[in-house]
């Protein structure tokens, strides 16, 4: 009995272990598979999207004397760095090194991978603005192929603009930094940058101008976003004379200049109005709201067992400050779960007239800001592009482009993977730091077949988001 039991148990031990044998080599495979179409989706996005992204950055002033690599090697070299969020110049050179990274570098992009010392040379001296222009190329591509056509509110493109901190210094890092001092006399200096990003519903979040924030010449007062945002709208209308814009901002830009500058561009705006700014708008604004007698409209955006959501829609149109023309709009949510009740208020001022039909668009459009914080400054923060890391310590220049392209792999890397097709393959309890390791992992231990590359350049599908 005794033996007749042991080969029982031993059956069932090699059972076992060739269940977990299996179970590895399933997901093993499971995450090659999504590396290879995380790459493959990346180089698809190029070829549609951007197919003369290559040539335009090889176009490029190169201000080197005996160069080894071309300008689009070391260019597209730190772009990679942050499409596969390598987070710092030493990083990637770790991961070049290891397997067949750069086989299969050489392979998809048909470059070679330079070391990032290399392009830190090439980076201080190559001017910020050309790599810029590069950037609203892209954006005036996909606005051509029509790609962002469907986020459109009343035929305008919402463009969030705001301010963020990507660095700060306890000494002064090069000249002409902001500073802020303490109490104590403690000097910080800073590293603010403002940025105009196109915002759509399905979370892109994609940049189309900066404006560096600094203390150029003689100053009484230090530079400020109100200020930058004057230069950053003159640069917006140059790259983009003719494009329909809506700015989407927060509460810092309700005044004259941001209403006058608007006026003159002609474009569309929604703005977060806070209690107390513009006293005399408000003023207006309870006083026909005393005299009204329509209640707010009720619009239910979710009804289940567990939760309800509710808006509650008030607007007011023809109101005037110092000769212009503003329209109010008020959103109350309601979020009722079954033991407790949360409001939240949204309070947005616009140049665009507001009826029944267009009250919920142009609230929830409003709102679209915050996409230029979470899907743009945070995700560049805290999701493997380590926008605060110091890439450059003491040039300006070459922090500025390496910030230019990290810009540009975030557009890229965001068009990848919104993409519905691509969403369809992946896995829905994956996220997006497992599909970068998934990435890794391939582009080090993988091998990219050329049959497969050259049915992907000969395919004619549609990028749909």
């Amino acid at each position: 009995m005794k033996t007749r039991i042991n080969r029982k148990s031993k059956k069932n031990c090699r059972k076992k272990k060739s269940t977990i044998q299996e179970k590895q080599s399933r997901r093993i495979k499971r995450q090659e598979f999504e590396g290879r179409q995380l790459a493959l989706q990346i180089l698809l996005t190029l070829r549609r999207h951007f197919p003369t992204l290559l040539d335009d950055l090889s176009c490029l002033k190169d201000y080197r004397k005996s160069p080894k690599y071309d300008v689009k090697e070391l260019l597209m070299a730190c772009i990679s760095m942050f499409l596969f969020k390598r987070s710092s110049r030493n990083a990637m050179n770790n991961s070049s090194r290891k397997g067949l990274f750069q086989k299969n570098y050489q392979k998809i992009f048909g470059v070679n991978l330079p070391h990032m010392d290399t392009v830190d040379v090439f980076l201080e001296t190559l001017a910020a603005e050309d790599l810029e222009q590069i950037k609203q190329r892209m954006i005036q591509c996909l606005i051509e192929k029509k790609a962002l056509q469907k986020f459109k509110i009343s035929g305008h493109y919402v463009v969030a603009v705001d301010g963020t901190v990507i660095g700060a210094y306890d000494y002064e890092p090069y000249p002409e930094c902001p500073f802020k001092e303490s109490k104590t006399g403690k000097k910080t200096w800073l590293v603010p940058v403002l940025e105009a990003k196109i915002v759509c519903s399905n979370g892109l979040s994609l940049s189309i101008a900066t404006e560096w924030i600094s203390n150029t010449g003689n100053y009484e007062k230090q530079d400020c976003e109100q200020k930058a945002f004057t230069r950053l709208a003159e640069k917006l209308k140059q790259s983009c004379p003719r494009l329909p814009i809506c700015i989407a901002a927060d509460g810092l830009y309700p005044n004259q200049t941001t209403f006058e500058i608007c006026r003159n561009n002609n474009w569309n705006y929604i703005i977060t109005l806070k209690d107390g700014n513009l006293k005399t708008v408000w003023e207006d604004i309870n006083f026909e709201l005393l005299i009204a007698k329509d209640k707010p409209l009720e619009e239910i955006i979710k009804y289940s067992a567990t939760e309800k959501i509710i808006h509650y829609y008030r607007f007011i149109n023809g109101l005037t400050y110092h000769g212009f023309v503003l329209n109010w709009i008020e959103c109350v949510e309601r979020v009722i779960k079954k033991d407790k009740e949360e409001k939240c208020r949204f309070v947005h001022i616009t140049n665009m007239k507001i009826d029944k039909n267009n009250v919920a668009s142009l609230s929830y459009h409003g709102r679209l800001r915050w996409n230029i914080e979470n899907e743009g400054f945070n995700s560049q923060k805290n999701q493997g592009y380590n926008l605060e890391h110091k890439y450059a310590r003491s040039n300006f220049n070459a922090r500025k482009n390496y910030y230019q392209c990290l810009q540009i792999a975030h557009m890229i890397n965001q068009l990848a993977v919104k993409v519905k097709s691509f969403n369809l393959l992946i896995d829905a309890k994956d996220t997006l730091l497992s599909l970068w390791e998934c990435l890794l992992s391939f582009m080090m231990v993988g091998f990219v077949h050329q049959p497969v590359l050259d049915r992907l350049y000969q395919s004619n599908c549609q990028m749909r988001y």
